[in-house]
């Protein structure tokens, strides 16, 4: 049984993905980042508390070295409205907890301060992440997460790839293109040639996925180079490299934001585009494309 995160949790955050990941969970659609304004941990559920916990994570340089496990379980009609069981439980990551066991939280309540974990990739950024396991379930291991749906609609967004860089950080650049259609009244993707809004990270994760339901097996392409096929909950990549000006980048890093300066991010850990710097993508199959794992 999916657990659907209805519409009114997504008016607290600007940008969402279930995909852009490499860890399992999000490559089987069994998770979803959320990504609020500022730097405060936004409850995306209703219920009580149940633990909180501190493990260790990945050692990065640009990263705290601990990340944080906050477990709520769900009221009974906040389970109503998602679709599932009554005592669901909430596993939520990349807060300070604020809070302690006993303590009730509403939709929007703050639950502490997000961290910048050493799960993350540099580009990437400050997140609440969601799964969800059945009632009764050890929600304390890593494995065992319930599909996650949306009750949301996503606006594909059709682009060349041609765009100037607005943004500059380390290991990404943002470009000023694509230009939202609506800046914060509805949120909106990049779409392939299909006109289907994609997710992920594409392609230096293995999968991706999709805004929109696909049957299996549909194939979907991007800038005339078909890029996946629909597996499962997701879209398995097709072996591509991301050209910027000609030469191999990382990535794209694909989401549904709902922002102004939405923008086109590319990975490229040698920051080789400056700010202003005209950039124009393009894809080709490659016999050695990037693949991130988790380590």
């Amino acid at each position: 049984m999916a657990v659907t995160l209805p519409a009114s949790v997504f008016d607290r955050f600007r940008k969402f993905s279930r995909f852009n990941s490499p860890y399992p969970a999000h490559h089987e659609g069994c998770a979803i980042d959320l990504y609020p304004d500022g730097e405060t941990g936004i409850s995306p559920v209703a219920g009580v508390v149940r633990q909180t916990r501190t493990v260790g994570c990945p050692d990065r340089p640009y990263a705290a070295d601990e990340d944080h496990l906050i477990v709520v379980e769900l009221d009974d009609d906040w389970c109503r409205r998602a679709g599932a069981e009554p005592g669901t439980l909430a596993r939520i990551l990349h807060v300070v907890p604020e809070v302690s066991p006993g303590d009730r939280v509403a939709v929007g309540d703050s639950l502490g301060p997000l961290t910048r974990s050493g799960f993350f990739g540099r580009w990437v950024d400050d997140h609440v992440h969601l799964g969800f396991r059945p009632p009764g379930a050890n929600a304390l291991r890593a494995s065992g997460s319930l599909p996650v749906d949306v009750d949301v609609p996503v606006e594909p967004m059709r682009w060349g790839g041609t765009g100037t860089v607005a943004e500059r950080g380390p290991t990404h650049v943002v470009l000023d293109a694509p230009t939202h259609p609506a800046p914060g009244r509805r949120f909106a993707a990049l779409a392939s040639d299909d006109g289907v809004p994609l997710d992920g990270g594409l392609a230096h994760y293995a999968g991706g996925g999709a805004f929109d339901a696909l049957a299996d097996g549909t194939a979907l392409s991007l800038w005339g180079t078909r890029v996946g096929v629909a597996r499962g909950r997701g879209v398995a990549w097709e072996p591509v490299d991301v050209l910027a000006n000609g030469e191999r980048v990382v990535g794209l890093s694909l989401f549904a934001a709902r922002d102004g300066g939405f923008g086109a991010k590319i990975v490229c850990p040698d920051g080789r585009f400056e700010l202003g710097e005209s950039v124009s993508l393009a894809l080709v199959p490659s016999d050695d494309p990037i693949r991130l794992g988790v380590g």
